[in-house]
């Protein structure tokens, strides 16, 4: 029987792979940027910052489908000392004015809040409505809206429902 013995010179490499491997994976995780610090938007609706302290959040459209009528939902916030009025439009549309005190925000759709219809929304649900976002200090953006329709339960009730005669 001929026993085979390993040197240490052998060893020594599959020694060293897996501290080697665990050291590259922590510098590679440490190198990586932390995605809480970069501006995003947590949930279907999109962001947009007009100045630093005029903004729109969480901002989409609710309907049943191209052509249809739709519900804007979000939010305009004024963090400045002056009351400013929000516009919102489909590209080439009509807009949307929405008064917005110092300090306050403006909620869109909300039970309670500012009640924004669309007569037509020109883009099915998953596709982005394109819409121009303004305030009255004279900044605008353009923002690809998402359009949504009542598949998701916390949308249905925005989902806007045809008038009978």
């Amino acid at each position: 029987m001929t026993r085979t013995t390993t040197t240490r010179a052998a060893r020594t490499p599959r020694f060293w792979a897996v501290p080697v491997v665990v050291a590259g994976v922590a510098l590679t995780a440490a190198c990586s940027p932390i995605e809480t610090d970069r501006p995003y938007s947590p949930s279907d609706g999109q962001r947009v910052y007009l100045t630093e302290d005029l903004s729109a959040h969480n901002l989409l459209m609710v309907s049943a489908g191209e052509g249809l009528p739709g519900t804007l939902l979000g939010a305009f916030a004024n963090d400045s000392t002056e009351d400013v009025e929000f516009t919102i439009a489909p590209e080439g549309g009509a807009a949307l004015t929405v008064p917005v005190p110092a300090g306050g925000a403006v909620y869109l759709g909300a039970d309670d809040g500012f009640d924004a219809q669309l007569g037509s929304v020109d883009a099915p649900p998953g596709a982005t409505l394109p819409m121009v976002v303004g305030v009255s200090t004279g900044e605008e953006a353009d923002v690809p809206v998402p359009v949504m329709d009542g598949t998701l339960e916390e949308y249905a009730p925005y989902v806007p429902r045809p008038q009978l005669p």
